[in-house]
């Protein structure tokens, strides 16, 4: 590494304003504000929100519905799923009948037929 011209890579303290949390991590973060933790200074910096005030993290992050988008989404592709399941359970037997037709024949036919013209 080229020496001074990468910058300081130390431990800073992260406060999370919503609900006072604090961790210590490294960083290169600059700042102004200092706090002591276990009687050492470290750099402060201050966060609006972190793994233990976002929503996701702690559990409380909740589906807002608006104008029934959930009920909408439901009533399109759950009655698809529902179909799906009713028809996989009938495709069964409607398959067996088109298997025993000489499907494959037909193009095979057609590969004959273009090696002839050639």
């Amino acid at each position: 590494m080229k020496p001074e011209i990468h910058p300081e890579y130390r431990d800073v303290v992260f406060l999370d304003t919503q609900n006072g949390t604090s961790f210590i991590t490294r960083s290169t973060m600059k700042t102004q504000e200092t706090t002591d933790v276990d009687g050492v200074e470290y750099p402060l910096a201050k966060v609006e929100i972190s793994a233990a005030s976002h929503p996701f993290y702690t559990g409380t992050m909740t589906i807002i519905d608006t104008a029934g988008r959930v009920e909408r989404f439901e009533k399109r592709y759950g009655r698809r799923k529902q179909k799906a399941g009713a028809a996989a359970d009938e495709a069964p037997a409607a398959e067996a009948p088109v298997a025993e037709e000489p499907v494959a024949e037909a193009p095979a036919e057609d590969a004959a037929t273009s090696d002839e013209e050639e």
